[in-house]
């Protein structure tokens, strides 16, 4: 039998969108932007289910919770994919190349920025799971599957006491806006994509002119070769009574 330890006090730590198991499972299963039967996950053999929505704070938490319990030793991703934030692929992509300058290697989501991890705690991540990746799959019989498939593998405990980190929230529950904005980077996204989109804007109502001129000008010639058509109609109906006068 896999070799257990028992979780930091008050297990899990941190607060958030999830459900809760059984504390000695080895698997934690993050929904992303799905929001599935989760309490089910976990009857299914999960340490915890959750979704995570973001891939600043959400990801902070969900590692803050995996290495505060030695026993979870694999992060099950499933669900969709949140657009814009990527939250699954900096998930793994945090797993793959931990962070540099405070961003996330490699992440192609919108605000990558971790702010309450130390590279001790992202390193302790890396070392004690192995991600498995389902991303996209919301079928429950699938992921039952993939749990007790994980389960069958459990390597045991992670040989480490269970590390303990404070992930901060703001006040009034503006917490990864808050984070986000922080980060002088971010700021930096922030005005490049108000300065874009002020050009867009921009190109857009350029673009309504030359289209309203365009328009004018085709609308006036459809005039002139209508108004041309009926001269030309009523001289073929009027040149032969001319004719016939002189």
């Amino acid at each position: 039998m896999a070799e257990k330890k028992s979780p930091a006090s008050g297990w899990p730590i941190v607060q958030g969108d999830f459900h809760t198991g059984d504390a000695q499972s080895c698997v934690a299963v993050i929904t992303m932007g799905s929001h599935l039967d989760e309490q089910g996950i976990c009857d299914a053999g999960a340490a915890i289910a959750g979704s995570c929505k973001t891939e600043n704070l959400g990801l902070e938490k969900i590692i803050a919770n995996v290495i505060s319990n030695p026993n979870i030793r694999f992060a099950l991703c499933c669900g969709t994919e949140v657009k814009g934030h990527l939250s699954g692929q900096s998930f793994i992509a945090l797993h793959e190349g931990g962070v540099s300058g405070g961003k996330i290697v490699g992440a192609q989501g919108a605000i990558p920025f971790i702010e309450n991890l130390s590279d001790e705690a992202i390193s302790r991540f890396q070392e004690q799971v192995e991600i498995v990746n389902i991303m996209e799959s919301e079928d429950m019989s699938t992921i039952k599957a993939k749990i007790d498939e994980l389960k069958a593998r459990d390597p045991g405990a992670f040989g480490a006491e269970p590390m303990v980190v404070e992930v901060k929230e703001a006040a009034g529950g503006a917490a990864e806006v808050a984070v986000a904005g922080a980060n002088p980077q971010f700021l930096e996204i922030e005005e490049r994509l108000n300065a874009i989109e002020k050009r867009i804007e921009f190109v857009d109502a350029e673009i309504a002119q030359r289209v309203g001129r365009k328009i004018g000008r085709d609308i006036g010639i459809l005039y002139g070769l209508v108004a041309g058509l009926i001269v030309f109609m009523m001289l073929l109906v009027l040149l032969p009574k001319l004719l016939g006068y002189l």
